[in-house]
């Protein structure tokens, strides 16, 4: 009976030891795949409280090698060398050693926050919100692997602390020492972090609300500036078409709508300036200092801008105006196409000036506003005049008939200028408002002048502004189809006269003169 009690103890013993050995078997295996996970989970806190690890196990053999070296009279130099290469690891180490998760709690500063005071720094607003919001990720993947870490290292020291009821091993005792510290260390930065991680995301909460809410009134601002700027942009229109429609000169509508787009452009500019700029005091100062370099080195511009409100306020020249400009004696007419701020732009049409100075038209030419300071301006058709006065001069000889001269000349103008002459009229009685005009003679006129070689025959009527040079000619036909018919009419031109006598050339010659004019023409032909 004796024998079975000991039998069954024995059999009762073994059963637990084996049952003993698989459950130590089975935890080793957990613990051995618990290893496995973290190393292929390449985890950062991992990493790092490995390389502290490796330096307090670098520091623990430094200082047993130089307590040997220490002891040992003349050691060996395998032992000073094994010395030398721990410390130089020591050295990489260190960094870890003194804050071995500095790179994982710490929080990036803040950076200057930006001030959202106009619309083209939404997007600043937006990117530095990303910013924060990346940061702040950054913190949240740091605390999930730490959390991560953390868990499969608890699951770990249950799975030792369990295999220590099994296992009494100095080996299990050790790794279960070892796992408690990391755990404990694990957990004390993952404090640090959080308190980091809420303070960092309150800070962020703070700026990012700040933000949103400057980005939220720049929107309503620009919501308010583009409906001052529509309207303002609508009562410009509005008010070009009533001039349309009351105004019927098209040279005063194109003149006034110029004057309307300049005062919205300037409201316009207004409208920004004050809507986004927070010290216009400042900008007065900076205006004021700078204007006086600008005056100098833009006085051209400065002047240009000066003559255009000349033009425009003054009515002097007008869109459609024929004007003639003089400029280091060149000489340009043409019809003027547009008044900007800087420049008059002419059309170069042919006229009497292109056919005698230039021979050549066609040309757009650009005249700085400045010029109405400096330079001859003159214009053809100010005031609403059409026409010009045009002449036709013509010489005969001193023995022709100059009073019928006169008469050819003086019909053939007033044949065909007398609608002109009419027009004029009517032009300058409507100037009287404006300018004193004392009944001034509009009819064709002719003179005669004593010249050296003859009668100079000078006609004088109106034509129109744009075409002179059509009526000066079909008048300069006609007075010479005229002169032709007339017997007792010579036109005068560079001609060259022998007088052989002492005479006056006219009369009969004496034959003795007749006799040296055929001597001398003797000789010449010899």
């Amino acid at each position: 009976m004796m024998k079975t009690r000991i039998f069954s103890f024995i059999l009762l013993f073994f059963c637990v030891q084996l049952v003993a050995l698989e459950s130590a078997q089975s935890l080793d295996k957990q613990i051995e795949d618990i290893d496995k996970q973290l190393e292929a989970s390449h985890n950062v806190w991992l990493k790092h409280y490995m390389s502290l690890q490796n330096y307090n196990e670098l520091t623990d053999e430094i200082n047993g090698i130089q307590q040997e070296i220490q002891s040992l009279a003349n050691p060996p130099r395998s032992l000073t060398h094994r010395l030398e290469t721990l410390q130089r690891q020591q050295d990489l180490l260190k960094d870890y050693a003194k804050e071995p998760y500095k790179a994982l709690l710490e929080t990036k500063n803040i950076e200057e926050v930006p001030q959202i005071t106009n619309p083209f720094l939404i997007l600043t607003g937006y990117s530095f919100l990303k910013i924060l919001k990346e940061q702040q990720d950054v913190l949240k993947a740091n605390d999930e692997s730490l959390q991560n870490l953390l868990d499969m290292v608890r699951k770990k020291y249950r799975l030792l602390l369990e295999l220590g009821f099994v296992d009494k091993s100095l080996e299990v005792a050790n790794a279960i020492a070892s796992t408690q510290r990391m755990i404990e260390e694990l957990e004390g930065a993952q404090k640090i972090l959080a308190t980091s991680l809420d303070i960092y995301a309150q800070e962020s909460e703070n700026i990012s609300t700040k933000i949103m809410s400057q980005i939220q009134n720049q929107i309503v601002k620009i919501v308010y500036v583009s409906v001052a700027v529509l309207i303002t942009i609508l009562l410009a229109f509005l008010l070009k078409l009533t001039l349309r429609k009351y105004i019927l000169d098209t040279d005063r509508i194109y003149t006034a709508s110029k004057v309307i787009n300049v005062l919205n452009i300037t409201i316009i500019a207004l409208i920004l300036l004050f809507s986004y700029m927070e010290n216009v005091t400042y900008l007065v100062a900076i205006l004021g200092f700078a204007s006086a370099g600008l005056a100098i080195a833009m006085k051209d511009l400065f002047m240009s801008v000066l003559g255009w409100f000349v033009i425009v306020l003054g009515g002097s020249v007008h869109v459609g105006d024929r004007v003639r400009v003089v400029k280091d004696n060149s000489i340009y007419v043409g019809d003027v196409l547009d008044i900007s701020m800087l420049r008059i732009t002419l059309f170069e049409d042919v006229t009497l000036t292109s056919y005698r100075e230039n021979r050549r038209a066609g040309r757009i030419i650009f005249v700085p506003n400045n010029f109405i300071f400096t330079t001859m301006f003159a214009n053809y058709t100010h005031g609403g005049l059409k026409t010009v006065w045009d002449g036709i001069d013509f010489s005969i000889t001193f023995d022709s008939n100059y009073k019928k001269a006169l008469k050819i000349a003086t019909d053939t103008g007033k044949k065909y200028a007398k609608g002109y002459t009419e027009m004029v009229r009517q032009q300058v009685y409507r100037m009287r408002d404006k300018y004193s005009l004392r009944n001034p003679n509009l009819e064709v006129r002719s003179y005669c002048m004593i010249e050296p070689n003859g009668f100079r025959i000078s006609l004088w009527y109106q034509t129109n502004a744009y075409a002179t040079l059509g009526l000066r000619s079909t008048i300069s036909g006609e007075i010479i189809e005229q002169i032709l018919k007339e017997d007792d009419i010579h036109i005068a031109y560079p001609t060259h006269k022998v007088v052989a006598s002492g005479g006056d050339g006219i009369g009969q010659a004496t034959q003795e003169s007749r006799a040296l004019l055929g001597g001398a023409l003797g000789q010449m032909e010899s």
